[in-house]
Parts: C-alpha cells; structure tokens; sequence
C-alpha cells in the first residue's frame, strides 16, 4: 500500500505555492550565471522575503556579540568586547542549563527571558500588565501561531472550523488553516483606502460563509503583509466589538510592530483592548505575536518568536501548553535574539552609542526606499501602489494587458506569476506574486521586500522600469 493513501486529505487539498515554481527557476538561472551563460544581468536580485539580511542589511553589532559570546563563552575573557556585551551574555548563560545554549529550556521558554519579555510588553502598552505565565517564547511566530490554531480548529467537528482572515494574507497562515481541516473565510481590505480594514467587510464575510462552517476566530495582520497598511485605534476598537460580539478569538499577528513610517502610529490589540475596559477587556480572548525575524533586527535564522495570550480559560491554556510541550522547547539561540529584541543597549551604557548609530541608519534607508519605491512605482505605466505605512512590503497593483492575461492563461499560468516570471527571467529580480495572497478577482499585484540596502532598492526599481517598459510595448 502506498503512503500516500494514508496522508489526510487536508494536507493533499493545500495548494502549493506560485511562488515555488518562481523559486525553482531562480535556482536554475543562478547555475546558469555560475557557468558563465550571458544573460542580461549579473546576478539575481531576490526580494520575495522580508529577510534584511538577505537583502544586504548588516546585522546589528551588539546582537551579534552577544550571541557570539555566549555560544563561545571564552570570548567573555577578551577585553575587545564591550563590558555591557560580556555582562549581558553572562546573565544570559546563567539563565541557561548547565550554562549552555546547547541545552534545552522550560517549555515556556528560560524563565527571566520570559519575564523580560512580559516587562516589554507592559512598557510598550503604556504600563498594561503582562503576566509571564500567558507568555510561551517558540521557534518563530507562524510555528505559535500554528500551535493556537491546532487549538481551535476542530476536524473532528460536525461542521467545518471557519477562520476570517484578510485579503491580501500571509500565506503561511491559510496553509496552515487548511492543513489543519479548516477553512478560510476571507475578508478584502480595502485597496481604495489604502488597504483599510472594515468591520463592513467582515461581516459581510461572515454572511458569505453561511452556514457552511463554524467561524470560531479572526486573524488580522497589523502593520500589514502585504498590503504595508497600519490600522488605526478606531479601526482596532471596531474589530473588537465585532470579534466580542460574534464570539470570535482574535489573533494579531504584530511582527512588524517596529517598522513604522511616516506619521502612522504603532498600538498593540492588547493595549487598545485594556483600554476599553470592562467587560470587554475581561472577555475578548486574544493571542498577540511577535517575532526576532521581522523588523530592524532582522534575524530570520534564528527562529524566536513568542505568543501572549489573554483572557483565556485555563482549561484552554493547559492544552496549548501541552501543545508546546510536544516541542521540547524553543532554539535557545532564537530565545537569546527575543531578549535582545526587547532589552536593548540604553543611553549609557559602553554599546549604546553604536547600537544607536546603526539602528538609525536602516531606518532612515527603510524610510528612503518607502519613498522612492512609491515614486518610482506610482510613475510606471499601469500601476498603482498604495503608500507604504509599516512592515517590510510593498504590494503594487498592475493593470495587465489583455494579451498578457490571455498569453498567461496560454500557459496555465496566473497573470500575476507569468509577469513575475517574465521579470525574473529577463531582468534577474525575484518578487511574490500576489495571487499567492489572495486579491480581488481581475487585479493583479506583486509583493517586494523594503527593508533592504538602498542600492538594492534602487538597482531593483532600474530593473522593474526597463523591464516594464517592454512588457507593456510587447503585449500592448
């Protein structure tokens, strides 16, 4: 009998991605550069991650030395190192069993790690308490966020577990939804608003939904991926009273919380939750996320991540705990990068100066690229591309030609991916098509990372110009 009778259908019904077609063919057109066959360009540019590092970001010197010193602790006796490294890395080892990051931890993670994370929490909300039990530390916010879903999507269910979650989404999400026998009820943000979310929308979802399954939460994504929009308090409050009112477990993916621009203003669910106060502060369940990957850290390899959750039931807890305990725990490495994420050097201290210096730099670049990809992006024929407020993407729309549409279906392709596919193969830049996102039927986008070098940004949009320009001409 073969194995793949016995895989579940839900893992058999995930769509692979567009995306890996795209990626295969970057992986065949770098060993065509590696033997020395012409193309038009020397190397590929790859921005269809929101990896910094991989796109020429430099990682952060105190981060680097901390984590350096405590996986070869011998470092610690050299004086090259600033003092507040060498006592950081110190109190970090103390932390870890057997003074080693070789070990494992508490499932919930090394408890003064833990703690600290609660302490940034409560800061970053305005003095809102964060208790160190609702925090677990993981491998990452999708690998928590999968973990909650495992929760409360039910396959066993006499009726399917439904979850809202926006169009344009993260992927990664909906596969795991899916995966687990659940199905996605997608809401549209709204592109003519800048990708604003609207209660409208949700519950025009949920009529859409009928009867056909059990809607049990609603995801969103603040500041936004794709879309690069940033919700507003009065928007956050609508959700809300809406996820209150219908009964549904919020879920906020906030990983890009430190990537702000412009004038917009991060606030977390959990803060605008406390302060709407009784009942729905004790009422509303949420779990919130964050990650080491995303923002001006950018330490994606590393894997560390956490998940706070409030107003749970115990009974609930107990299992999600379970859940995590089937992990052993999360990469001490990964857990290290969190406490270095929400305890940063401060003014005084021997690496302040430094650390300073080189977090400005990336986002004075950050806030350089939003601007001229938006210049740049809104001057070309047949696009549009809202401004970017936050996260690590820009999510242009493109208006096709018909003969475009009608050669991708020639193919079998999305009109989406055969024009990413055209770019990649004629001009050596690598983006995500946006129907891996999920958008309106009849548009059509693709999604590029921002936070990277400068003159990545600029040698890209040079490239995307060239190459448009003859798209358009060639199938005009």
């Amino acid at each position: 009998m073969s194995v793949l009778q016995e895989i579940s259908s839900n893992v058999k019904n995930m769509k692979q991605l567009e995306y890996s077609d795209l990626a295969r063919r970057m992986t065949q057109i770098k060993e065509d550069l590696r033997q020395g066959v012409e193309k038009p360009f020397k190397e590929v540019i790859d921005v269809s991650w929101g990896d910094p590092h991989r796109g020429g970001m430099k990682p952060l010197t105190f981060v680097r030395q901390v984590l350096a010193a405590c996986v070869y602790p011998q470092l610690m006796n050299d004086n090259k190192l600033p003092v507040d490294v060498r006592q950081r890395a110190q109190k970090l080892l103390d932390g870890c069993a057997g003074r080693s990051v070789g070990s494992y931890s508490a499932t919930q993670g090394i408890p003064e790690i833990v703690q600290r994370v609660s302490e940034f929490i409560s800061r970053r909300d305005g003095g809102v308490p964060s208790n160190p039990e609702n925090i677990f530390l993981c491998c990452g916010s999708q690998w928590a966020l999968s973990r909650i879903l495992n929760v409360l999507v039910n396959a066993e269910a006499a009726f399917t577990t439904g979850v809202l979650a926006p169009a344009p989404c993260y992927r990664t999400t909906t596969l795991s939804i899916e995966g687990l026998g659940g199905v996605v009820i997608p809401y549209y943000l709204s592109e003519e608003q800048g990708w604003e979310l609207q209660v409208e929308e949700l519950q025009q979802a949920l009529e859409s939904a009928g009867g056909a399954c059990n809607p049990i939460a609603l995801y969103v994504i603040n500041p936004g991926n794709p879309t690069g929009h940033v919700q507003s308090r009065k928007s956050m409050q609508e959700v809300i009273r809406f996820a209150s009112e219908k009964r549904l477990f919020l879920l906020a993916d906030e990983v890009y919380q430190g990537c702000i621009y412009g004038e917009k203003e991060f606030v977390s669910y959990k803060r605008v939750l406390a302060e709407m106060g009784p009942p729905l502060s004790d009422t509303v369940e949420l779990a919130s996320f964050h990650s080491a990957s995303k923002g001006f850290m950018g330490e994606c390899g590393l894997r560390g991540g956490y998940v706070e959750l409030v107003n749970l039931d115990p009974a609930v807890k107990k299992y999600i705990y379970t859940l995590f305990t089937a992990d052993s725990s999360a990469p001490l490495l990964g857990q290290i990068a969190l406490d270095l994420m929400t305890n940063p050097p401060l003014p005084g201290d021997p690496s302040y100066f430094q650390f300073d210096q080189e977090t400005q730099h990336i986002k004075s670049t950050v806030d350089k690229n939003v601007k001229k990809a938006f210049e740049v992006v809104n001057s070309l024929q047949g696009f549009s591309c809202p401004a970017v407020e936050g996260g690590a993407f820009a999510f242009p729309r493109i208006h096709l030609p018909a003969k475009a549409i009608q050669k991708a279906k020639e193919v079998g392709m999305q009109p989406d991916t055969f024009y990413c596919l055209k770019l990649l193969e004629e001009a050596g830049v690598l983006v995500s098509p946006g129907s891996d996102f999920g958008q309106k039927e009849g548009t059509f986008h693709f999604r590029f990372c921002i936070l990277i070098l400068h003159d990545v940004l600029e040698e890209l949009l040079r490239r995307l110009t060239l190459f448009h320009t003859q798209f358009m001409k060639d199938f005009s």
